[in-house]
C-alpha cells in the first residue's frame, strides 16, 4: 500500500524526498538513409537487449488507409507519432527500454525522440548509420525485388528513392544526442 502517495494516470507520485528507485529504461533510436539497414539493426538490437521493438513502417501499414506520396506518409506519420509518443514514454517510465524504428533522419524527426526520453528522463542512443548512397540504391532494389517479410512495407522507385535525400540531415552534435556510429 502505498502512503502519501497519489497516482495520476498510472504513473507514482512520491511526496518531496522520497526518490523513485525504480529502474528506467532506455530508448534507442536510428538515423540513416532510405534503405541503409535502419529496420534491420533496430531488430537486431530488439533480439539481442530484449527491448521492446516499434516499428513506424508496420503502424503506418496496419492503421493508414494507403500511403500514396510523401504528403500522406507525412500525414500518417503525424498521426502514428501523436499516438505512440505517450506509449513510448509510459514504457520507458515503467522500466523497459525500447528502440524506435522511427527515422530520426531530419532534425525535427529527431527533436521528437528528444522530448521523448527528456520526458520519460531516461538515457538514450541515437544509432547513426551512415551507408553510402550508392550502396542503399542496391539495397532498394534488392528489397523491392524480393519483398522480404518485416523489411518491405511498399515498392520504392529509384525516383522517389533518388528525391529523399534533399529531406535528409545527418545528426550533429548540437542537437544533444548520444550518437553510436553503425
Amino acid at each position: 500500500m502505498f502512503t502519501k502517495a497519489s497516482l495520476n494516470c498510472g504513473r507514482i507520485i512520491l511526496p518531496r524526498g522520497i526518490e523513485d528507485e525504480r529502474a528506467r529504461g532506455n530508448l534507442h533510436f536510428i538515423s540513416g538513409r532510405l534503405a541503409s539497414g535502419k529496420t534491420t539493426l533496430t531488430r537486431r538490437i530488439a533480439d539481442q537487449e530484449g527491448v521492446v521493438f516499434i516499428c513506424e513502417d508496420i503502424r503506418l501499414a496496419k492503421l493508414s488507409d494507403g500511403i500514396s506520396s510523401f504528403e500522406d506518409y507525412l500525414k500518417w506519420s503525424r498521426r502514428c507519432r501523436s499516438v505512440i509518443g505517450p506509449l513510448v514514454v509510459q514504457i520507458l517510465r515503467a522500466g523497459t527500454s525500447v528502440v524506435l524504428d522511427f527515422a530520426g533522419n531530419t532534425q525535427a524527426e529527431r527533436k521528437w525522440v528528444l522530448s521523448l526520453f527528456e520526458e520519460a528522463e531516461v538515457k538514450h542512443v541515437l544509432h547513426y548509420l551512415d551507408v553510402p548512397e550508392d550502396e542503399c540504391l542496391a539495397r532498394l532494389k534488392n528489397r523491392n525485388e524480393t519483398k522480404p517479410e518485416g523489411l518491405y512495407f511498399a515498392t520504392t522507385s529509384e525516383e522517389e528513392f533518388l528525391a529523399v535525400p534533399r529531406w535528409f540531415q545527418p545528426p550533429v552534435a548540437e542537437e544533444g544526442s548520444h550518437v553510436s556510429p553503425e
